[in-house]
């Protein structure tokens, strides 16, 4: 029986857990700055994070370890959704360059921050997101698997467009973290050849190339009817609230409209952290006369925008794949916000916190922004560090809408 089946045969439509062994691959880290490697220690840190967040897991150990075993046979090696470049660099410091595509605009500021730190590590000389994905073929995928199955999916159909025939898939991640029928999504796209012990709670699948394709797959595109949009807001898998309007968007919502409407022709607004751009898209169907950007730190959410964009039939100002306000961008009359409060696995306020600094800093004199926010998350007191105006205009049980100026 293939180890697909065995885990198939269970109860569980999750990989089967598997005892902890001990971890010969790597050593222990000794810190939570240093990750120990045979080709020599990576120095590695968290840029804008919290401190003590740690910038790789057992996940990024694991498959680093099983991906040593393999680089001599590997003259091309792609990284698929590295985090904070441990992948990145740990790969080409034992084999040189590498190719790295990833959904997040962390990465790249990650990878300069930490490439830094390591001299002598070659960073790629440019690193692709989803909206210019890399060309095939490749020897070696080395991927992260995401929380959600509906992008793990479309990251495996994709990957059996880029991966040379005879070529080998590395996926990994967290045992906890796994998404829900990870069996199954790895079934339906991908050749699963062994699933390797778990070790520190970490989980690497070995694959082979399958049939399965992006092309034609139900999947891709999800989206929801919005009111006073004259086209469905559709969104990436990787994108968050595809299927349906998210709850805290719609507190916010009904006052995008009148804030829009007492704008000065020429205004320029941000759908910031955008998502599938639907705040946005609401402000330019309430405005005709002003100019909406985008941005956001997903690659995916800002092709959604586009091709929302196009379906609607509106032109928008700049679409960023940023994560935040990029330096020297455009001063705004009016940002829309609502901001994550997770990364990864990690739960907290300091995505807002950097992107309420962001915006503070890009308002015009007499600009305002307008976020919604969790209730039990308190951004009534955090606002007041970056803003001397803070305002409740909605509340929920929970939600709390505000509004905010310099």
């Amino acid at each position: 029986m293939s180890p697909l089946s065995s885990a198939l045969s269970g109860r569980s439509r999750s990989w089967p857990r598997i005892a902890v062994l001990p971890f010969t691959g790597l050593s222990i880290v000794p810190s939570a700055e240093v990750l120990p490697l045979t080709a020599g220690n990576l120095k590695l840190s968290r840029p804008g994070a919290e401190p003590g967040l740690r910038a790789w897991d057992a996940a990024d150990e694991l498959l680093l370890a099983e991906a040593g075993n393999r680089l001599a046979d590997s003259p091309r090696v792609l990284v698929v959704d590295d985090q904070f470049g441990a992948l990145t660099l740990g790969l080409a410091q034992a084999h040189g360059p590498v190719t790295s595509v990833a959904d997040s605009a962390v990465l790249p500021d990650a990878l300069d921050y930490n490439a830094r730190h390591n001299p002598g590590i070659a960073r790629p000389a440019l690193l692709h997101s989803w909206l210019n994905p890399p060309e095939g073929p490749f020897d070696l995928v080395v991927l992260r698997i995401p929380r959600h199955g509906a992008y793990l999916g479309w990251l495996l159909r994709w990957v059996n467009s880029v991966l040379a025939d005879n070529g080998c898939l590395l996926a990994g991640g967290m045992i906890k973290h796994l998404p829900d029928r990870s069996v199954d999504v790895f079934a339906e796209a991908v050749v699963t050849e062994t699933v390797l012990p778990a070790r520190k709670k970490a989980r690497v699948v070995v694959c082979r190339k399958g049939q399965a394709q992006l092309q034609g797959w139900a999947e891709s595109w999800k989206g929801y009817p919005q009111e006073g949009l004259p086209a469905p807001v559709e969104a990436l898998p990787a994108v968050f609230a595809r299927d349906k309007l998210d709850i805290g968007t719609r507190e916010l919502l009904p006052l995008v409209g009148p804030a829009v409407a007492g704008l000065k022709p020429g205004a320029r607004v941000l759908d910031l952290a955008c998502g599938n751009g639907v705040l946005g898209l609401t402000a330019l169907a309430c405005g005709s006369d002003i100019t909406v950007d985008f941005s956001d730190v997903s690659s995916q959410a800002i092709a959604s925008v586009q091709h929302n964009l196009g379906t609607c039939g509106y032109r928008a100002g700049q679409c960023q794949h940023s994560d935040g306000i990029r330096e020297g961008a455009a001063q705004y009359d009016l940002i829309l916000l609502n901001p994550p409060f997770h990364e990864g696995g990690v739960v907290g306020d300091h995505i807002a916190l950097r992107l309420f600094r962001d915006a503070a800093k890009h308002l015009v004199p007499g600009g305002r922004m307008l976020m919604v926010g969790n209730r039990h998350l308190g951004y009534h007191k955090s606002l007041k560090r970056f803003f001397g105006k803070v305002e409740q205009r909605a509340a929920s049980p929970r939600f709390v809408v505000f509004e905010a100026a310099p």
